[in-house]
């Protein structure tokens, strides 16, 4: 009886890889697939920070109650001054017409009970001059129709302040029917549309020539440096793999450049092309390697040309390690039967290297391709994606517009569209390149 209650709570093989594999599968869902799922659906609104309308991502029609209270007070107590100020009938009766039209719609909204007892709430708070934190009481849900009814009429009333104004020879009273004008046009800003705009945001980034322009950037930057890096890469790992007096100091000093900071390299790299005072960029300048000193970080192809060596530089040796992990699980007996039957060292390295290195070169390349199609902290720090946004990458793109400009929705887009670019990459090498590694099999 003792071995069969024991058995219930033994899992099985299967169950055992499951509940094994279970807790990274909620780290991935946590860190990757909830910020990227949360990118989406903010892609899905034009939500901007910087401006109060949009602030927020807004399915249906909202009402800033705390903006819209604190409006609402000064404007009963100014369009009484304009009252007994107009000297016109004319000018009483539409001051009078406004006067009704709002009170109207202020009623309406304050009719529902929710409603008003947090306008009693939001008032109280506003006499004490306190800020409405708690976002769920500062906005409030209202139907699309009111909406669009109150915030029209709201326009048409300061639009109609606005013609008195003009038609007005005091400048004094001119300036306050323009003043009450302008609070009006501020509260209706207070009534939020819905901001959700579906897939509209791909679509206008499907038709930027900007967004291509910096998807190809990017394009270019990775194909051509992790091409070098994986050609000096490879040169190097084969150089520091063989035995020879001081390989310790040769080793430890080619990874330098892989430990210094992307951010301090990119800057050192800055002084080194620098027009007037770089070192690099005499030199390149003598050896006739490029037109001038100044070409480097003032023209398109020059500040290409500039990030992707300094990328090669910073990087090569990351590749480097990668691969010497992989030559030295090579068997030296391989190399040992080889020269015994008379190969040179160029037909070991094509029939020996380079076929047991395959895994090795595949998972470098696949590390340091999403690496390089991510960068972002070399290329903002040496030129800021310029000039003329000649070396903007697709991440500076999406910070750019995600935090400068404070376009959260734009911003998201971008973010997604980076996302997927980076999925594809890894799907063509663990799938179509690297099928076999990853697989476990061999041809």
């Amino acid at each position: 009886m003792g071995d069969k209650k024991k058995r219930k709570f033994q899992l099985n093989e299967k169950q055992l890889g499951y509940a094994m594999v279970i807790p990274s599968l909620i780290l991935v869902i946590v860190v990757v697939l909830w910020p990227v799922a949360q990118s989406f659906w903010n892609s899905m609104f034009d939500y901007r920070l910087n401006d109060p309308a949009r602030s927020e991502t807004l399915l249906g029609s909202n009402i800033d109650l705390e903006n819209y209270l604190d409006n609402h007070f000064y404007i009963e107590g100014q369009l009484e001054d304009l009252k007994s100020s107009a000297g016109k009938p004319e000018v009483k009766e539409t001051i009078t017409t406004i006067e009704e039209g709002i009170n109207k719609y202020h009623s309406e909204l304050i009719s529902d009970e929710a409603v008003k007892q947090k306008v009693d709430k939001i008032n109280e708070m506003l006499m004490n001059y306190k800020p409405v934190t708690n976002e769920e009481l500062k906005y409030n849900e209202i139907e699309n129709d009111f909406a669009k009814a109150y915030r029209s009429a709201l326009d048409s009333y300061q639009k109609d302040l606005t013609q008195i104004a003009e038609s007005i020879d005091d400048d004094a009273l001119s300036e306050q029917f323009k003043q009450t004008a302008g609070l009006l046009g501020s509260t209706s800003e207070t009534i939020l549309k819905s901001n959700f705009v579906g897939l509209e945001n791909y679509v206008n980034y499907f038709q930027d020539k900007r967004m291509w322009k910096s998807l190809w950037n990017t394009t270019f930057f990775t194909i051509i440096s992790v091409a070098f890096e994986l050609v000096l890469g490879l040169a190097i790992a084969l150089l520091i793999n063989r035995a020879f007096k001081g390989r310790g100091i040769i080793r430890a000093s080619v990874l330098i450049p892989w430990a210094i900071p992307t951010a301090v390299a990119a800057m050192m790299w800055g002084f080194l092309y620098d027009g007037q005072s770089g070192v690099v960029a005499h030199y390149l300048q003598v050896l006739h390697i490029i037109p001038d000193a100044s070409w480097l970080l003032s023209t398109a192809n020059g500040g290409m040309f500039s990030v992707i060596l300094a990328d090669v530089w910073k990087t090569t040796p990351y590749m480097a390690l990668l691969l010497l992990a992989g030559l030295q699980t090579i068997p030296a007996s391989l190399y040992e039967a080889s020269n015994v039957d008379g190969a040179n060292k160029f037909q070991q390295f094509w029939s020996i290297t380079l076929p047991l290195l395959k895994s090795s070169i595949l998972v470098a390349l696949l590390f340091r391709t999403l690496d390089a199609f991510r960068v972002f902290d070399l290329i903002y720090v040496l030129t800021g994606g310029g000039p003329a946004n000649a070396t903007e990458s697709i991440s500076i793109y999406a910070y750019k517009t995600l935090f400068a400009q404070q376009n959260f929705g734009e911003g998201s887009t971008l973010s997604v569209i980076v996302f997927l670019c980076v999925a594809i990459i890894s799907f063509i090498y663990v799938k179509l390149i690297g099928s076999e590694l990853f697989a476990g099999r061999s041809k």
